[in-house]
């Protein structure tokens, strides 16, 4: 099975570190999170890989062409010449794609262990990893108008976010946008028919790396091992 990661966006959230670097060559605990999300991909036995690269796309060629060997892994590319949204992107690269019955893909900015290995679609287009929403806020517990407590950032259980890593099925190509988000457009449609799989991981690690704070704290639970066993 091949994993598609999307490696072609701006990153502004991330500028002025992004101005020079491509956002999933932006390095947390030591390493790239894009090297991070390949090697947790490669303990699943996940050892081809396509990038939807576009911006400072030869830097994030030419660093895997220096690695790829190293790590044991294949790596093909696809480039979009203007931006095509997360849908458009993944249509671009039916070409390499067109053979697998199954292939997953994630979001390149994401620092997560999800088991992959325990996806499935279960005839359906598409699934979609869900793990808990935790707030991003502190919030306070009351009894009548008292508060008695407080807690930091909590774990909304009743929530489940989309964590930005599929399961896809070849039939996915059907129903994508020329340009377009798939959240706002295939996995709409597909939620409208019974077609889109969402799959509880209730005790993965999840972090997305918008901001400074974002990569200060995956790099500190990462070598805390809150997130990978094995870092090396």
């Amino acid at each position: 099975m091949k994993a598609v990661i999307l490696a072609g966006g701006y990153g502004k959230r991330l500028r002025p570190l992004t101005d020079t670097v491509p956002k999933p060559l932006v390095e947390v605990a030591g390493r790239p999170i894009i090297e991070w999300q390949i090697r947790w991909l490669k303990s699943h036995g996940i050892t081809s890989f396509v990038l939807l690269v576009g911006y400072l796309k030869d830097k994030v060629i030419d660093y895997f062409d220096h690695r790829k060997g190293t790590l044991g892994i294949e790596i093909e590319y696809s480039e979009e010449k203007t931006q095509l949204g997360t849908g458009g992107a993944l249509k671009n690269a039916h070409h390499l794609l067109e053979d697998e019955d199954a292939f997953l893909m994630l979001n390149g900015d994401n620092v997560t262990n999800i088991e992959v290995s325990r996806m499935r679609l279960n005839g359906c287009k598409a699934a979609i990893a869900l793990v808990p929403l935790r707030s991003t806020y502190g919030i306070t517990h009351l009894e009548g108008d008292r508060i008695v407590r407080f807690e930091e950032k909590p774990i909304l259980p009743e929530y489940w976010m989309n964590s930005g890593v599929y399961l896809m099925s070849k039939g996915i190509f059907e129903h994508l946008p020329d340009s377009g988000n798939l959240e706002s457009t295939t996995f709409v449609e597909l939620s409208k028919t019974g077609r889109l799989m969402g799959l509880k991981f209730p005790d993965a690690y999840f972090k997305g790396v918008d901001t400074i704070k974002d990569m200060e704290d995956a790099s500190s639970d990462i070598r805390s091992k809150r997130v990978f066993d094995d870092q090396t």
